[in-house]
């Protein structure tokens, strides 16, 4: 497992606002318009978020005319959930009892 690459996909995903954007996208790709439909804010600060998540690595833009469009990238999706399941996983083996 890469502690700090996970660390710093934790941290981007830790924003609220964040947070609501990737569930909004794990329902498929959305046009800009689209998610600021969600959010009272500006698109410059709608900006700001969908870049903090595409340097984590968690979402790939698109442009087509003037619109950006935003999608959760499926290499991070899959290889997020596994990595919780290593994180979480239960050892019944190394456990104590309480």
């Amino acid at each position: 497992m890469n502690y700090e690459e996970t660390s710093r996909r934790l941290k981007a995903m830790a924003d609220p606002k964040r947070m609501k954007i990737i569930h909004l996208l794990s329902k498929g790709t959305l046009c800009a318009c689209e998610v600021l439909e969600h959010f009272d804010f500006t698109q410059p600060t709608l900006s700001h978020h969908m870049k903090v998540l595409e340097n984590a690595g968690i979402v790939e833009v698109s442009k087509k005319s003037q619109w950006h469009h935003y999608a959760l990238k499926e290499a991070f999706v899959k290889e997020f959930m596994a990595t919780m399941a290593q994180l979480f996983a239960q050892d019944v083996n190394h456990r104590s009892e309480k």
